[in-house]
């Protein structure tokens, strides 16, 4: 039977500040400066999980909600919401948070997948994972689903 950890084992937690060189000409974060740091985080998380040395095999899903300004902290939270034999895939979620105002707004939202691999760069087995949280039990629930388009997806190719 495939052993299982807890998602929380996957939580990986960052925060940056958005500065000048980050942003547009309306001051608020270049798109593809959040999707660096999605990326990253996603990757430490699964590795986290896996322990393991990971690739990014897809993003699946990125929703930009709203914006973040120059001086907000981003809040990155990410995690391992399900895997299959050698893949995870990792929800990160991303708060701007203005720490003059104290108002925090969700700006994005994103899917990743991520893909174990041995020291040959072959993918590697990993372990299974177990929710407990009511977020991490809905998100684990409609993996499947989301598996399910990917695979779609990819076959349109």
């Amino acid at each position: 039977m495939k052993t299982s950890h807890p998602m929380e084992r996957s939580r990986t937690i960052q925060t940056k500040l958005v500065l000048p060189p980050d942003t547009n000409h309306l001051k608020t974060i270049f798109g593809g400066q959040v999707l660096s740091y999605i990326d990253e985080i996603a990757a430490l998380a699964a590795m986290k999980h896996a322990n393991t040395v990971v690739v990014t095999a897809s993003i699946d899903s990125v929703d930009f909600l709203s914006s973040a300004r120059v001086g907000d902290a981003l809040e990155l939270e990410a995690f391992v919401t399900s895997t299959g034999k050698t893949s995870m895939e990792v929800y990160v979620s991303v708060f701007s948070h203005n720490l003059l105002t104290g108002k925090r707004t969700m700006t994005t939202e994103s899917f990743l997948t991520m893909v174990s691999v041995d020291e040959d760069g072959r993918p590697s087995p990993v372990a299974g994972v177990t929710p407990h949280s009511e977020e991490e039990k809905r998100l684990h629930e409609t993996a499947e689903a989301r598996r399910i388009h990917r695979k779609e997806r990819s076959a349109i190719r």
